[in-house]
């Protein structure tokens, strides 16, 4: 199945899989039903804040994949888009593009989990800033979900090795 084009950001060709559409259904569904049964929300303040999460979620893909194109550029070999599928995104480079040192690939991959550690601690602020007055709040807790999912999944979990990370990446590349 091929992407379907979203439009460009920064030079970069932005698309998505379908299954991104359907994965984003799927976590608006999850997260409404943790905010209203973990949580105890209204089943109306649960959707809501579900959506604002869910559709907040891909900008923490884009920045991961921004910090990918930066260290690309800084290495000479750019990016030249990003593809959403599922609940992630993928850096993608030219298909022409001649073989390169372990190091220029481990710079490239160990770019979006740096941008993905700024991210978080954005929202790690916003949350002692809003802590005072807003803990337990919907909006809060939107705000610890990006906090974690950027931290947790996109700056940590980027290190595990699972085949299509940037922890792969560096693993493949640091060995020679």
């Amino acid at each position: 199945m091929s992407s379907i084009p979203l439009g460009n950001l920064f030079g970069l060709k932005i698309s998505a899989h379908p299954t991104a559409f359907v994965g984003h259904g799927v976590l608006w569904v999850v997260l409404s039903a943790v905010a209203l049964l973990a949580l105890h929300f209204s089943p109306a303040e649960a959707i809501l804040g579900a959506l604002l999460a869910t559709a907040l979620n891909p900008t923490s893909e884009v920045v991961h994949n921004l910090g990918h194109a930066v260290a690309a550029r800084s290495v000479g070999h750019p990016m030249i888009g990003i593809r959403f599928w599922w609940l992630l995104a993928a850096s993608i480079y030219p298909k022409n593009e001649p073989p390169l040192p372990g190091r220029t690939h481990i710079t490239r991959a160990l770019g979006g989990p740096v941008a993905s550690l700024f991210y978080a601690l954005f929202w790690g602020v916003l949350l002692l800033i809003l802590r005072p007055s807003g803990e337990g709040s919907l909006i809060w807790w939107v705000v610890v979900y990006l906090f974690l999912h950027n931290l947790v999944v996109l700056c940590l979990g980027a290190f595990l090795p699972l085949g299509f990370t940037d922890g792969s990446t560096i693993l493949r590349y640091w060995r020679g």
